[in-house]
């Protein structure tokens, strides 16, 4: 049993104490049994099959892209313990408006995997994600998504409703000025945003320590008067139990909440990057070390809930599913080329309709050349 806890999580790792949050560490032992989060053995089972789901589907959507059967594709490998985390505190009233690197959170919201290879494939029934309610598409242009959360925030508080936005960006994109807007805004209309920033260390090829001179990006929330904690990101338990007191915190009318994750970006930026170039394989080797899945694994073999090897054969199904899921999606018609311009603007602008009609002509003639 914890001990009673005489300050909140919030108080006890106050960005100014330049603390780090986390529950256990590199080797999946506890360390910080007083904040353990509220779950039971088959919940950390579930989330620890979870995370290997969604590190397979990332790695097979990878190989499929290697393939030339999907499009450019960012990859998860090493973050899979926030978006989890995220997806499984989140309710159904709970609204997720995502960056492009949270596909566990994704998948838990609803989204299922013939919408995640269509959105992958370029076409925009997979921005559609019907059976996902309150989900927006992910946001290309860095950051502009969290000004939306803001306003889905101020919204569900407008209408008294118990909603809380979870809102997830890049370290590179607290560079962008719709991060600051968008935390000052929060502030001063004490909207329910859980404002969640992945420090995967590399924003493309530019390290953390070129995007800002803070100690820590948590700090940024100071200034705006909102709370703020940074956590172990791949501490599976620490994430769990940090967006739990932020939803519950942003749910109850108390104001918004900043969460930086520290993690690690195992893979390459998207699948037309090379990591090789502005990064180390000695600092890939340390970060290995601290892989999500790897540490909450010995946490669970360490209590008897889990037997080495039983990971093998659960990827192995998870492969199965996968592949026939990505076989269907493959059967999917063509999207029309209409599609590609007609979801912008309400009344087409005139560049627009010359480009359109620009691309037929070469399609058109690439047709006579077959």
């Amino acid at each position: 049993m914890s001990k009673k806890k005489t300050k909140s999580l919030f108080q006890e790792y106050h960005p100014l104490d330049y603390q780090q949050f986390r529950i256990m560490d590199d080797l999946g032992k506890i360390v910080n049994q007083d904040w353990f989060p509220d779950l039971t053995d088959a919940k950390i089972i579930e989330a620890y099959k979870f995370m290997h789901y969604a590190r397979t589907v990332d790695l097979m959507a990878v190989s499929y892209q290697r393939q030339g059967r999907m499009f450019t594709y960012p990859p998860n490998l090493g973050q899979e313990a926030i978006g989890t985390a995220a997806g499984f505190v989140m309710r159904p009233e709970d609204w997720l408006i995502p960056a492009f690197r949270e596909l566990s959170a994704w998948l838990l919201k609803g989204a299922t995997l013939n919408d995640i290879f269509l959105y992958w494939g370029g076409s925009e029934e997979g921005s559609k994600f019907s059976g996902a309610k309150n989900f927006l598409p992910s946001s290309v242009p860095i950051a502009s998504q969290l000004i939306h959360a803001v306003g889905i925030g101020y919204a569900m508080q407008y209408n008294k409703q118990k909603g809380v936005a979870f809102a997830f960006v890049g370290d590179g994109g607290t560079s962008q000025g719709d991060f600051h807007e968008a935390l000052n805004l929060a502030g001063v209309w004490n909207t329910p945003v859980v404002f969640i920033i992945q420090n995967n260390q590399f924003a493309i090829s530019v390290p953390v320590a070129k995007q800002t001179a803070s100690k820590s990006l948590a700090v940024k929330s100071v200034a705006y008067g909102i709370t703020g904690i940074q956590v172990d990101g791949n501490d599976y338990l620490a994430m769990h139990r940090a967006i739990t007191e932020a939803a519950e915190h942003a749910r109850t009318s108390n104001g918004p909440v900043l969460i930086e994750a520290v993690t690690f970006r195992s893979g390459a930026h998207t699948t037309s990057d090379d990591p090789s170039l502005y990064r180390t394989t000695e600092e890939e080797d340390k970060w290995k070390l601290k892989d999500p899945i790897l540490r909450l694994g010995k946490y669970l073999i360490e209590k008897n809930l889990w037997q080495e090897g039983q990971d093998e054969e659960l990827v192995k199904k998870y492969k199965k599913e996968i592949d026939a899921a990505f076989f269907e999606y493959e059967k999917s018609p063509a999207y029309e080329i209409n599609d590609v311009f007609q979801h912008l603007y309400h009344d087409t602008p005139v560049d627009l309709k010359q480009q359109q009609a620009s691309m037929e002509r070469f399609l058109n003639w690439e047709r006579t050349q077959s």
